[in-house]
């Protein structure tokens, strides 16, 4: 890591920090026990007090390259400096034609098409109007209802939250979208608890697809959105065979089925997108994070050639869909997004994960039996440890291991009394070993 001009110390002893309403945070707790990060590079951050500290989850699932890596920040550095931004209305540069025919290629089945936003959040958002707005100018405007899954996590636009399946996450915010109901979430402590790998119990859950097709009749369907791996709601991994009924059904309704790929995308399960690893060719799907590896904010949003097609019978000079971002294809995040892919493929990341796949699930079940692990879980390289909670403070006992682990070092990630794992896909054995020897010893610490 190179230097700083500036003590970070002496920056903030001159900040406050009261200003920043920080998201998805205590901010009260932080702010008065704060966490700053300086700095970058490869697998580690530097604390603003100089230790350095091992990433275990990629940044927030997105530095899938590690940090700072030269060729995107170069690439960066120079789009910058000779074009900072394109209008994106009835305008183009080239950067974002070229990232999207790349993007194309890489996708499964007949994904052939395009839509960039700005974050994961708003490629959820574009997806589900692209479906609402398909089986409009195909002539079946009835299908208005969007099908969602409970602990889901679709960002946090009202759409991604409507279709969105955590509780926290909805209720402040009033109705949402109407015409919305959930499938059922496919975590089963009793029956898949510590599974290596997918599951053997669950499939038959894609089946209350069929339940509410009864319910609400199959013309009034337009989507179905899920995670192939539940990120977010603590690395929820699908059963065997679940997927698949999904798509089945969906094929047999007529309904789309949308993959939120914004965590499983760009080589998280050993392979580009997790339609990919599971081979299953979905209708859509919505990427970001790993898009740019996290170097500047970009999303977007894939569909069919199908989808792209009924769109493209309006007159030459309209507008086919009103729908858009100032920033949509930002010519500094292609720039990233294009340096990102070159890194991808010339060091074989993808391929990479996947060889490390198996060493990963042997590190995470390796804690079984330790204190307060009620569960293990992974696929590719992610994993999800859910500790059991105390009765009078849920979520209390994995945010002080979180606490414990980055005071010795590592970053993880919890969400309620689960610990997420998602390490860049350039760690090395002797990291992962770091990580779960740290997780480890803080669990045998927290009461």
């Amino acid at each position: 890591m190179s230097e700083r001009s500036a003590d970070p110390l002496q920056e903030l002893s001159t900040n406050t920090l009261e200003s920043y309403w920080m998201p998805f945070t205590a901010n009260r707790q932080f702010k008065a026990h704060p966490r700053l990060l300086v700095e970058a590079e490869g697998m580690y951050y530097r604390s603003a007090d100089g230790h350095k500290i091992l990433d275990g989850t990629a940044g927030l699932w997105c530095v899938n390259a590690g940090h700072c890596r030269k060729k995107i920040v170069e690439a960066v550095q120079r789009q910058v400096a000779r074009m900072e931004y394109a209008t994106a209305f009835q305008m183009g540069h080239p950067g974002a034609f070229e990232l999207a025919a790349r993007l194309a290629a890489m996708l499964p089945g007949d994904l052939d098409h395009v839509f960039f936003t700005n974050s994961g959040s708003e490629a959820v958002d574009t997806a589900l109007k692209i479906a609402l707005a398909y089986h409009r100018v195909r002539g079946e405007g009835a299908r208005q209802r969007l099908i969602g899954r409970e602990r889901g996590y679709h960002g946090v636009g009202f759409g991604g939250i409507s279709v969105g399946g955590i509780a926290k996450n909805r209720m402040h915010f009033g109705g949402l979208l109407t015409g919305v109901d959930h499938l059922p979430h496919t975590h089963s402590l009793e029956h898949a608890a510590f599974s290596r790998g997918q599951p053997e119990w669950g499939a038959h859950l894609a089946d209350e697809l069929e339940r509410l097709v009864a319910l609400h009749d199959a013309s009034t369907i337009a989507a179905v959105i899920v995670e192939p791996v539940a990120g977010s709601a603590g690395v929820l991994v699908p059963p065997k065979g679940y997927l698949e009924r999904l798509r089945e059904s969906c094929d047999k309704y007529g309904i789309l089925l949308i993959f939120d790929e914004v965590i499983t995308g760009f080589g998280r399960l050993g392979t580009s997108f997790a339609a990919e690893r599971f081979g299953i060719v979905p209708d859509i799907i919505t990427v970001a994070k790993g898009i740019t590896s996290g170097t500047v904010p970009m999303g977007a949003v894939f569909v069919t050639k199908d989808i792209y097609d009924a769109f493209m019978d309006a007159p030459e000079n309209a507008v086919e869909l009103f729908h858009g971002y100032t920033y949509s294809g930002h010519p500094v995040a292609c720039a990233a997004g294009l340096a990102t892919l070159d890194v991808y493929a010339e060091e074989g990341l993808f391929q990479r994960a996947g060889e490390l796949s198996g060493y990963w699930e042997d590190a995470v079940h390796s804690l079984k039996g330790l204190p307060h692990i009620i569960d293990l879980r992974n696929l590719g390289l992610m994993a999800g440890i859910e500790l059991e909670p105390r009765p009078d403070k849920p979520g209390a006992r994995a945010f002080e291991t979180f606490l414990k682990c980055y005071e010795d070092g590592v970053l993880i990630r919890t969400t309620a009394d689960i610990i997420a794992l998602s390490p860049p896909l350039i760690v090395e054995k002797a990291q992962i070993d770091q990580i779960f020897d740290t997780i480890g010893g803080a669990l045998k610490q927290i009461p």
